[in-house]
């Protein structure tokens, strides 16, 4: 069973968690501009640059929460992701303080990867260079389409042209580590107008594009406009078509799919989000932040004010905490680790669970395997190209498994 803990409990405290290091540090940024119609990551708009001064005052002072106590785990991330919201909305000054701050708190000796999400709407020179010169070394850019019409469907407001702009302000800066988001399965979309967006991208020749499936998530707009009628999601069968194309093409420009969603040349992996599938542990700083440290998740109240109060009375701002049992642990990294093209891979399925995989999901490999959903060998377990269209339902029966 799940040990559930009450929001704000005492109980949950840094130096009560267990010893071990701490690979990743994600900073939840929630200010936006404008709320996009499908996006369910907690943000707020018509933020004043007092609050935004008084955000990164307090995203400080929840840093020293987790390198003031003797006991519990060592904050000392391998990888850093700056997420939204939009974290270029913050005024440049404050970013620099931001950034800086977490350097002073934080041992950064180890960081070999620093990512900070950024709207091609609102990239400048000025903060592309401050970004470099601070220690950031990999941007990622929210395109989703290169389609106007598309666009407005999303209630994205930027340009395509916005987004080679911004590429280009991002080289000028030094950057070269750089990724492109893009949406597929949008209403009214062709896959004659998917695979024109794939080429933009891929003509801005980045070595990582993540390539998601539309997702109707509940109380988002475009999830009532569903609910409504108002709003037709396409044909699950053209969706998976658009998978494969992508899949097919981007293998063809040497980026192939190393997750799902995800495509890069070789080395260029988003190493912050491998924390993720493989199990690590990782910390989540600002309102909505999710954390693990073995075996225990949480994440931060997704309220800006709660988030505040909690701040500032001394208090780890958790809610949704669980503690994870061995099985469920052992199940929810077998969910992870076959998302990835390299699947769930023995050596470290049991580096993290100290089980072997072979026999904990023996029954689900006897059922699963003969249908040709995964393929066994020596190393891993990995989807086939079948398998590939019903992901969620073959990782569900793992998940299962082993509970």
């Amino acid at each position: 069973m799940t040990t559930a803990l009450e929001p704000f409990s005492p109980l949950l405290r840094p130096d009560a968690l267990p010893r071990g290091d701490v690979e990743g540090l994600y900073v939840h940024v929630p200010f936006c501009f404008h709320k996009c119609h499908y996006c369910d990551f907690y943000s707020i708009t018509r933020q004043t640059p007092e609050r935004m001064d008084r955000f990164v005052d307090l995203v400080l002072r929840e840093a020293e929460g987790w390198t003031a106590q003797a006991q519990g785990p060592t904050a000392r991330p391998r990888t850093i992701f700056f997420g939204g919201g939009t974290p270029t909305l913050l005024p440049v000054e404050q970013m620099r303080r931001l950034i800086l701050g977490l350097r002073e708190r934080f041992d950064f000796s180890l960081v070999n990867e620093f990512t900070v999400e950024a709207n091609p709407a609102t990239l400048s020179d000025e903060f592309t260079a401050m970004l470099r010169a601070v220690g950031v070394d990999r941007l990622s850019f929210g395109a989703q389409s290169f389609d106007r019409a598309e666009l407005a469907t999303l209630e994205r407001h930027h340009d395509p042209d916005d987004v080679p702009r911004s590429i280009a302000i991002a080289r000028g800066a030094g950057f070269t580590r750089l990724n492109v988001d893009l949406i597929y399965a949008i209403p009214g979309q062709t896959i004659e107008k998917w695979a024109d967006s794939l080429e933009q991208a891929i003509a801005l020749d980045t070595p990582h594009l993540s390539c998601y499936g539309l997702t109707y998530e509940s109380n988002t707009p475009i999830a009532v406009k569903k609910r409504l009628g108002t709003m037709i999601p396409i044909e699950e069968s053209l969706e998976l078509d658009m998978m494969r194309f992508t899949r097919r093409r981007l293998a063809e420009v040497n980026r192939p799919a190393y997750e799902i969603s995800n495509y890069a040349i070789a080395g260029e992996p988003c190493r912050h989000n491998l924390v993720y599938w493989t199990g690590g542990n990782y910390i989540g700083l600002g309102p909505s932040g999710a954390s693990h440290v073995s075996g225990w998740r949480w994440k931060n109240r997704p309220h800006l004010g709660e988030w505040e109060s909690a701040i500032e009375a001394g208090r780890l701002p958790a809610t949704d905490v669980e503690h994870l049992t061995p099985d469920q642990r052992a199940g929810e990294l077998a969910m992870l680790l076959l998302r990835l093209t390299d699947g769930l891979t023995f050596d470290v399925f049991t580096g993290r669970t100290g089980c072997d995989a072979r026999r904990l999901f023996a029954p689900q490999i006897d059922q699963l395997a003969p249908l040709g959903l995964i393929i066994l060998d020596d190393t891993s377990i990995r989807l086939t190209d079948r398998g590939l269209s019903v992901a969620d339902a073959v990782a569900a029966e793992f998940l299962a498994g082993a509970s």
